[in-house]
């Protein structure tokens, strides 16, 4: 689509999962859309490919749950988790329990014509889905997943969609405190866009998240390989797999009829080498030992391919937004980002494109040209998104810390936490109505979190024995200091800043 004028209400940058979802909703809204990518075609990569019950909900008050249609698209009823020869189940939430704490509410103006409901297609029944008694996930290919989205954007006639990098952030000459649009380079050429309000929806090599921050950098903590298995045997099947162990923690989930994703943690800050026999050797040595008798087979196939794909996994606390920089709004994976581990990238940045969408309505803010409402605004997105984001992002990287244990007192909490999960009833509905965004309450993450800290202290005192009592007790000081240190600071952090 063209356009005579390249003066906007709002300009959007990238076009992964988050930007076309904002940039429809505001559409809808009645604003003058851009949206800006640099390559419109059908993307290959390992992220984005499990949604969670959250994200799902999130779709459907934006109104584009049919995106979710037509990809072969697994839905996804919880978790099989293995921590040695021991397995435990752990169910979605009920759905009725998720409507009291946290019902689907549509953003104004973009829900219609039954684009809040899922179709049913060759691989998705919305007859099963909606009499199912607990919440979905999905699990699916993430480039098939983005072209419907893409598509969905590119349909609203309020949208221009443009294919082009933005090189830079353009600022009034006056007052360079306010963002005025963007450069774009098309076809070697350089053309400049103007809106009175640049969402940077770039992703986690944002190159434009230091204009609100030089000291916005996100920081990598360990590495996820990924391999593709053909026609695996899993042990449940519309489940996600984690399997636990000495090892660091591994994911398996059916995206597609024939297709699985597993990806493998590897402990390191620094890419793992693909060029030697390294990382062969640590998936064939440690990973492949560690899967289900029944997965092994698909994972060996996998593993002689040597196709082989690395990502890092990030951690990004969000900063505020609307004060010192005017006009410039970051969002998804360019302003926040979690471990991946736990699958909850996609609903943290559809849940923000929900609340920033609700608190953009006319209603609310007629002109984006008045920065003081729209940083007042912008303040209530920061404030509001931190119960989601703060549960989300602490649950990823203290799942994660604790499933690839290095140390004793990280042992002691692994082995604690599965034996917790094990007494089950709300010692499982918690955790999972956490994982799945359904129950964005931090205080029940912490009550839950240090449940399983002083679960896991007590049974390691039974562990131990009468014997063992004194190393025990020292055991117990140290496992509850690591558990303050690895939870407290990015509660904090999240729920502070």
């Amino acid at each position: 689509m063209t356009s005579a004028s390249n003066i906007y209400d709002v300009i959007v940058v990238g076009a992964g999962v988050v930007g076309p979802t904002i940039a429809t909703a505001l559409a809808r809204q009645g604003r003058r859309v851009l949206i800006i990518e640099r390559d419109w075609s059908t993307p290959d990569r390992i992220v984005g490919e499990l949604m969670q019950p959250g994200g799902i909900k999130a779709l459907k008050e934006l109104g584009m749950i049919k995106a979710i249609n037509n990809i072969e698209a697994i839905h996804v009823d919880g978790y099989y988790v293995k921590y040695g020869d021991q397995v435990v189940r752990l169910d979605y939430p009920d759905k009725q329990d998720a409507m009291k704490t946290n019902s689907v509410k549509s953003v104004p103006d973009c829900v219609f014509d039954g684009n809040d409901k899922m179709a049913s297609d060759y691989t998705l029944s919305s007859k099963d889905w909606d009499e199912d008694e607990r919440v979905r996930g999905v699990a699916f290919h993430n480039g098939e997943f983005l072209m419907n989205l893409r598509s969905m954007v590119k349909s609203e006639p309020n949208v221009t969609w443009v294919e082009g990098t933005a090189t830079k952030i353009l600022r009034d000459e006056e007052n360079p405190s306010i963002v005025t649009g963007v450069e774009v380079k098309q076809n070697q050429a350089k053309k400049t866009y103007t809106a009175k309000l640049t969402i940077s929806c770039d992703g986690i090599y944002s190159k434009f998240r230091k204009e609100l921050s030089a000291e916005n950098v996100p920081i990598i903590g360990s590495y996820f390989v990924g391999l593709k298995l053909i026609d695996a045997k899993l042990p449940m099947v519309n489940r996600g797999h984690v399997i636990l162990g000495s090892h660091a923690p591994i994911l398996i989930y059916q995206i597609s009829p024939h297709e699985t994703r597993i990806l493998c943690a590897y402990r390191s800050t620094k890419p793992p080498s693909q060029t030697s026999d390294e990382l062969y050797n640590y998936l064939r040595d440690e990973v492949l030992p560690a899967l289900p008798k029944e997965t092994q087979p698909s994972f060996e196939k996998a593993l002689e391919t040597r196709k082989f794909r690395a990502m890092p996994n990030q951690y990004l606390p969000a900063v505020k937004q609307g004060k010192e920089t005017k006009g410039l709004v970051m969002l998804g994976d360019s302003l926040n980002m979690r471990h991946p581990l736990t699958g909850g990238g996609m609903t943290v940045g559809l849940n923000d494109s929900v609340l920033l969408a609700k608190l953009l309505h006319p209603r609310y803010i007629e002109d984006f040209d008045n920065h003081e409402l729209l940083g007042k605004q912008l303040s209530t997105f920061h404030r509001k998104r931190k119960n989601l984001d703060a549960v989300l992002n602490t649950l990823s990287i203290a799942l994660y810390t604790l499933f690839a244990a290095d140390r004793n007192a990280l042992l002691i909490l692994q082995r604690g936490c599965f034996k917790y999960f094990l007494l089950g009833g709300d010692c499982v509905s918690g955790p999972i109505g956490l994982l799945s965004g359904i129950l964005p309450f931090p205080m029940l993450l912490f009550n839950h979190f240090f449940s399983v800290a002083f679960y896991a202290i007590y049974c390691n005192f039974i562990d131990r024995g009468l014997i063992g009592f004194p190393l025990a007790l020292l055991e117990a000081f140290d496992t509850i200091f690591t558990a303050i240190i690895v939870f407290t600071p990015y509660l904090w952090k999240e729920l502070v800043y």
